[in-house]
This record gives C-alpha cells, sequence and structure tokens, in this order.
C-alpha cells in the first residue's frame, strides 16, 4: 500500500523511479489509498477532510503519475487505486481537454489522460450506483475491482449489496465481484 503523497514530494518525483521500475520488474500490485489530506484548513470541518480530501488527493496522485509520463515509462505497472481513483475517472474529460488545448499540459506523457485508466485498476467503493457505473464505463469492467475500506467508518458492511445496486450486466458483476482481482493477483 502506498500513500497519494510523501512529505514533500509527489509521486511523480524522479526520486521513486527506482521504486516504480522495481514494483514494474517484479510485478508487484500497489494499492495507491490516501493517508490523511494535504490540503488546508478549508476543509478542516465536517469531516471534508475525508469526504471531499481523500478523493481529491487519489485524483492529484494519478494525475500526477499520468502527466508526468510514469505510466508512459512503466506501463507494466499494476497500480489499483482507492476510492474508485477519487474524482479523476468521473472528470477525465477535464484533463482530456488540458492536454489537448494547454501546452504546459501535454509535455510529458504520449497519450490522452482518459487512455491511462484502461491501464491503472480502480477499486468499486464510490458509494454510488451512478457513480460506480460512471466509473466502468471511463476505465472498463475489467479494471474495477471490489472494495469495502473495512473496518472503517467510510467503509461498507455489505461490499457486495453495494455492487448489486449499481445494477450492472451480470459478466461485469462477477468481475468486479471477484474475477478481475483473481486475475490481476493470478489466482486462476
Amino acid at each position: 500500500e502506498i500513500s497519494s503523497h510523501a512529505p514533500g514530494r509527489e509521486l511523480s518525483d524522479p526520486a521513486y523511479e527506482p521504486f516504480w521500475r522495481g514494483a514494474e520488474e517484479t510485478g508487484a500490485v500497489l494499492f495507491l489509498h490516501p493517508f490523511g489530506c494535504t490540503l488546508d484548513e478549508r476543509l478542516d470541518r465536517w469531516y471534508l477532510s475525508n469526504s471531499v480530501g481523500q478523493p481529491t488527493e487519489n485524483a492529484i496522485a494519478l494525475s500526477h503519475l499520468i502527466f508526468s509520463g510514469v505510466l508512459d515509462r512503466h506501463p507494466g505497472l499494476k497500480l489499483i487505486a482507492a476510492h474508485g481513483g477519487g474524482y479523476l475517472p468521473t472528470h477525465i474529460g477535464r484533463a482530456d481537454h488540458a492536454w489537448s488545448v494547454r501546452a504546459d499540459a501535454g509535455t510529458d506523457c504520449a497519450q490522452l489522460p482518459s487512455s491511462y485508466l484502461k491501464r491503472l485498476y480502480f477499486d468499486s467503493l464510490v458509494h454510488d450506483p451512478h457513480v460506480l457505473r460512471a466509473l466502468i464505463a471511463a476505465a472498463g469492467a475489467d479494471r474495477v475491482l471490489i472494495g469495502s475500506d473495512f473496518p472503517f467508518d467510510m467503509g461498507t458492511e455489505d461490499p457486495v449489496g453495494a455492487l448489486r445496486s449499481a445494477h450492472l450486466p451480470e459478466a461485469d458483476f462477477h468481475a468486479v465481484r471477484g474475477g478481475n482481482a483473481a486475475a490481476l493477483l493470478r489466482l486462476t
């Protein structure tokens, strides 16, 4: 498990290149989960540091990996993003637009940011069946694994029920429920 950031460094920092290379070469499965929130005091009340901050942290971390070219340099990385990857998968159109129209946004990644979603994995813990369907539409049913965040209060006690509430096609339901994890972990 890795955090969405380290003190003073983003995951795109060149100092992490040996880590990414080693993870790719060994086939390690990495789980990206934010530990805390780096955003300011605007999120100090009402548990916004978690309900808003954690999905934002994931979106920032994944954006760094995409826009910096880490995923281009290490196409074999096996990375699962917690909480459905935060806000990035459902707002990837904005990243694609920036990549297309801003010279400073498209210098280090070779493809549209949305194309990288099909190379990442995401857990299903998004707390909304509409968002889960949007995640699957953006990344593909084969890139989503069941998530629970157990035993934390922001998790779900019934991840299969949460998955059922999205009314996915049967094949997608079974893939997300366990088939994708079994394939990723080479259990089948």
